[in-house]
């Protein structure tokens, strides 16, 4: 099929739903981190949030001016960042190995940092449901090395995704047997949480019960060629686009078909959709920082 230098179109269905429309280029917003994650765009700030872990810090890109600042360092070698229903914000610190939730007046509440009485590795991503329930993953990757983190034994031994119930606050296993669990997002509707398992390259769904506990899960997708994935993100017709390091941006239809790809000069780790319409989509990937203006818009925000 045609391509379009950015987009690598691969099934009809990236043409026909208008993924391939968008601006011809990406744009450089930031190229000085060692190793970007965790983009979030806050709309009522105007800026975008994200992380460069092996310099500890949290850095912000002001949409009004296209300056770039320090939102906070140190960051607990912070990785993924999300906000729940009151606009609070939601962080993995892989370097502290702990979840925590920046409060309005600035105050830093400790969310998670232990299961069962043991340490957690280093929390990655998370995701907050409607009624406040949170889930994250837990890979080792910021106790590997002195990289991302602090070299560590992991307490757990096991790389697994966890609960928090937003009543007790406790800690909950919700699923395990994965090589290094990675980026979790919910299903629009919040009925299935999808999991990347980057060292497994495969993309897994689960269905979610009533009282958040999880159904057996399946593969919805597997890295072609063995292209691993990170973080993982939906648009507002159900597309899943997932960050694929080496491979650019995939994008897969809702029955898990790979239909399209971009191309980014980058390996990229993390995307988020943002902007006032919420149809720039914002990468790290690697030192940088892009965006890209979409003809497709993400999905709803909280």
């Amino acid at each position: 099929m045609p391509n379009n230098g950015l987009y690598e179109i691969l099934d009809d269905r990236f043409r026909t739903g208008r993924c391939a429309n968008g601006d011809s280029r990406l744009e450089v917003l930031y190229d000085g981190c060692r190793w970007a994650e965790g983009p979030l765009y806050v709309p009522a700030w105007r800026q975008l949030i994200w992380s460069d872990i092996p310099n500890d810090r949290i850095l912000r890109w002001d949409e009004a001016t296209g300056t770039v600042g320090v939102f906070r360092t140190p960051a607990g070698h912070s990785n993924g960042n999300t906000v729940d229903r009151q606009g609070r914000l939601v962080t993995c610190e892989q370097g502290n190995r702990r979840v925590t939730r920046t409060e309005p007046d600035g105050a830093v509440t400790v969310l998670a940092d232990r299961y069962d009485g043991k340490r957690l590795n280093s929390p990655n991503d998370s995701v907050v449901r409607s009624d406040g329930t949170i889930w994250f993953s837990d890979p080792d990757f910021g106790i590997t090395s002195d990289y991302e983190g602090h070299r560590a034994e992991s307490e757990i031994g096991a790389c697994n995704v966890y609960r928090i119930d937003p009543l007790s606050g406790d800690v909950h296993l919700a699923a395990s047997g994965f090589e290094g669990p990675n980026g979790v997002v919910l299903s629009p509707d919040e009925s299935r949480l999808y999991v990347s398992d980057s060292r497994a390259a495969r993309i897994h769904v689960y269905g979610i019960r009533e009282d958040g506990t999880l159904s057996d899960g399946e593969v919805f997708a597997e890295g072609r060629g063995g292209v691993h994935f990170d973080n993982i993100r939906f648009d507002d017709e159900g597309r899943l686009w997932a960050a694929a390091l080496d491979d650019g941006v995939h994008c897969y239809a809702p029955d898990g078909t790979l239909i399209g790809r971009l191309r980014v000069p980058e390996p990229v780790s993390n995307i988020a959709f943002g902007g006032p319409r919420n149809n720039r989509l914002f990468i790290t990937a690697t030192t940088s920082l892009y965006s890209l203006v979409m003809s497709v818009t993400g999905a709803p925000r909280l």
